[in-house]
């Protein structure tokens, strides 16, 4: 039975999905849209709201915890010094998903995630 599972395991080991996952979060932060297929962009979106509640709360522990997360350290500071005064006021959805149709090659479902302006 599968209650109260969060989500797939994309069809990878369990370390190459959270590097990978790692690395889109990180992607996602470093450009604020990331083109991908729809299962992977939600897998992604409770990752980066995560970061983003880490990075409004500003404590060290957080800070910590959110550099030991993410794969480039610059983008440690640009979440705890520009977007989290960008969300200071909002309690949550930092981000969005629009689904864009299916890729040509495979028919994969794809989607556009981006962080709200």
């Amino acid at each position: 039975m599968r209650h109260r599972l969060a989500k797939g395991k994309l069809g990878r080991p369990t370390a190459h999905r959270m590097s990978m996952l790692k690395t889109a979060v990180t992607d996602l932060i470093r450009n604020e849209r990331l083109v991908t297929t729809n299962a992977k962009a939600k897998s992604i979106r409770p990752l980066v709201e995560k970061v983003i509640t880490r990075g409004k709360k500003g404590t060290l522990d957080q800070r910590r915890r959110a550099s030991a997360f993410l794969s480039d350290k610059s983008m440690v500071s640009k979440v705890f010094d520009e977007l989290a005064s960008r969300y200071a006021d909002r309690q949550g959805g930092y981000v969005r998903i629009l689904k864009l149709g299916t890729r040509k090659g495979d028919a994969s479902e794809m989607s556009l995630i981006e962080l709200v302006r």
